[in-house]
Parts: structure tokens; sequence; C-alpha cells
């Protein structure tokens, strides 16, 4: 399987969960390109396209979010991954899409994979699994278990993608 991972991180928490994504992805056999949204190019022909981004703002980095993640140390690349969806809804015709975010949790923090979500529904891609991963606050770090369980989930997308 080829697996193409679009990730945008501010802080470097989405990019760990990516990291252990990708690595457990490798360990069962697949050839992972692991890119930051910034250089990211579009889908040609992979089996999974994964994108991941932190949540600021209750949803999908943007300008203004990612300035304020710079004012308190963050590295915030532009474009992210909200301007690469939207650059690229054909090329993500043919693969199977997974997101995931990073989230502080609680009932008001929203999620940016739930936006990432809907954004591909509205460039047509209709079945967009996604899932959160939980930091403990807007640096972080991630939350006790958050990378082993990062790893679960891409044994499942795996699986999942092997069988169709």
């Amino acid at each position: 399987m080829n697996v193409l991972m679009i990730v945008e991180s501010c802080f470097g928490n989405t990019a760990e969960v990516a990291g252990a994504i990708a690595a457990a992805l490798r360990a069962g056999g697949a050839q992972v390109r692991l890119v930051q949204a910034d250089a990211a190019p579009a889908p040609a022909g992979e089996d999974l396209v994964m994108i991941g981004a932190p949540t600021h703002n209750m949803g999908l980095p943007n300008p203004a979010s990612r300035s304020q993640a710079e004012a308190k140390g963050a590295r915030a690349p532009l474009p992210g991954v909200g301007e690469w969806i939207d650059a690229r809804p054909r090329s993500l015709d043919a693969a199977r899409v997974v997101v995931f975010s990073t989230v502080t949790g609680g009932f008001m923090s929203g999620s940016a994979s739930k936006q990432m979500a809907k954004r591909l529904r509205r460039h047509g891609v209709q079945e967009a699994e996604r899932e959160d991963f939980r930091v403990l606050g807007t640096t972080g770090p991630l939350a006790d278990g958050e990378l082993e369980r990062a790893g679960r989930w891409a044994e499942t997308m795996l699986a999942a993608v092997g069988a169709d």
C-alpha cells in the first residue's frame, strides 16, 4: 500500500502523531511519504491519503490563528492543509482519504478533522474517515497514550485499505 500523508503542525504535536502513524503503517508494510502541507504534492495514485492538522479556534488553522500561534513560538507554515485541500479537489477523487487532528479536548474545543471532512465533502470526497488525538494544552504535550493510540488507529487504516 502506498500512502501520502500531508501534515500541518505548529508546535510539533501533530507532527509527532503523524510520525507514530507513519511508523505503524511502515511496520505493516506500507510505503509512506510524509510531507509538510507547505510542500505537499498532489496525490499521484496513492492508495491512501492521510491529512493531519492541529485544531485552532475550534477548526482548521487559518492565517489569523497561525499568526497567534507564531506569537507563542510556533512554526506556522503557509499554505496549510486547508489551503492544500482547496487547491487540489480533483486529484483527491481516486484516493481513499482519512483525516486526523490534535485537539485540547473539552466540550467547546472543536476539531480540525471535522472541519477537514466537511471541506473535503464540499469538494466531492464522500467518505473521509477522521480521528482526533488529545493534547494537554495549546502547545502540548500530547496526552499519555496518544502516540500508541495513533499507531493502533494506523493499523486499522492499514487493514481497512488492504481489504478494499
